[in-house]
């Protein structure tokens, strides 16, 4: 298990509940001012009475001004909430993999944008190719907003297909946001022969899996299903670090289902000493990184392949998700989002992400929301073929 602690810094700026509610209270009593001091335009000279009153409103201003100034501020619920606590981020992958890395350099930027600013306690839940972090989610974390989850972006679409073990509605689950879309991509060691498309059915491509469910197991085995290719899995890996790693050992060939920000990340000189190749690019357009390569929907024989491919490339569009337990309220929720957008756009964390070179692709939680929405809504045939071409039907979570 891997334990990184992020601190939260306040801003000098009055940006949090404290701050808006004092300069909303001293508005209120500018106005009672000016209304108590309004002058009279007569030149007619005040009356005794008049005079008498003028002390009077004097004396309420002052009362009024004591009043304003030791006034408790109003309070923002969500800031009190987290003033002095801690969140913990559950990792759905091992610790020293591309989800490692996106969390420990986004963490603290996104405490600094949560008001209240808690700490950021990242926690590594490997497991059943992300369903035994979903599943803790769903079933056991706190619901009050100190537990989130950042887990594989196949994960949420396991129940869609019923994989034995996958037993929560991700259309229950509160979606923060993502911190990327990608483009999965098969890569192979380039000694090991397998450079191009053609080499995929001329020779047995073994590529390294983690469990039911994740994308490692389920793209190879639908490129196998829908296009007739020659790839072998070797299922066991705790994740996608411990593939790359049996990639250097020569245990297996390559990994289907990669992402060019996890390799960049964790393998940086792997691209540029061409140490690895790509064969194919899964995707429904080619890459621009790899403009040879060609995009897997090019070989796809008619519209209803497509439409499979469709389905099964959705989680590219919620890469690196996070999400909360249902139930978290509403407000919490919300501001959770903002934090995410803020620490998105924040030019510190672009610009980490540009040292560390990875990739950084916002996605709002209520776009994946509506992603998945959309995916359980698609026509049973649809949902059916792409579960036998992906091999999930019968498949457990272990």
């Amino acid at each position: 298990m891997m334990d990184a602690s992020f601190d939260g810094a306040r801003d000098t700026l009055p940006v949090n509940g404290e701050g808006r509610a004092k300069d909303a209270g001293w508005r209120m009593l500018s106005l009672i001012l000016q209304a108590l001091f309004a002058t009279d335009k007569s030149p007619t000279p005040p009356t005794p009475r008049q005079r008498g009153g003028e002390k009077r409103r004097r004396w309420i201003a002052n009362v009024a001004a004591c009043f304003f100034a030791s006034a408790p501020a109003i309070a923002d619920p969500v800031e009190d909430f987290y003033k002095g606590k801690q969140i913990t981020m559950i990792l759905s992958a091992g610790a020293g993999g591309g989800y490692a890395t996106y969390m420990q350099a986004f963490a603290p930027f996104f405490t600094k944008h949560i008001p209240g600013h808690p700490n950021v306690v990242l926690q590594n839940m490997p497991g059943a190719g992300g369903i035994r972090a979903m599943m803790f989610l769903y079933t056991a974390a706190p619901k009050d907003g100190t537990t989130l989850g950042f887990v594989h972006s196949s994960v949420p679409f396991a129940p869609l297909y019923g994989i034995k073990g996958a037993n929560f509605d991700p259309r229950k689950m509160q979606w923060i946001g993502s911190l990327n879309t990608s483009t999965a991509i098969c890569v192979s060691w380039t000694a090991s022969g397998i450079t191009q498309w053609k080499d995929l059915f001329d020779k047995d491509y073994i590529v390294g899996g983690t469990g039911a469910g994740s994308q490692m197991e389920t793209m190879p085995a639908m490129i196998n299903s829908l296009f007739g290719t020659h790839i072998r899995i070797v299922s066991g890996y705790t994740g996608g670090a411990d593939v790359y790693l049996a990639m250097e050992r020569g245990e297996v060939h390559g990994r289907c289902g990669g992402l060019v920000s996890s390799i960049r990340s964790t393998r940086p000189d792997w691209f540029p000493q061409h140490k690895i190749s790509v064969p194919i690019v899964v995707a429904l357009q080619r890459n621009p990184l790899f403009p040879d390569t060609p995009a897997l929907v090019e070989f796809a024989k008619d519209e209803k392949t497509r439409q499979v491919l469709k389905l099964i490339l959705a989680p590219l569009s919620m890469d690196r998700p996070m999400l909360a337990p249902p139930g978290v309220p509403a407000e919490r929720v919300a501001a959770l989002r903002k934090a995410l957008h803020d620490a998105m756009t924040d030019p510190g964390f672009i610009e980490e992400a540009k040292r560390i070179d990875i990739e950084i692709d916002e996605a709002s939680g209520e776009q994946l929301q509506t992603l998945l929405e959309d995916a359980f809504k698609m026509p049973p045939d649809i949902i059916k073929a792409a579960n036998d071409a992906m091999n999930l039907t019968g498949s457990t979570a272990q």
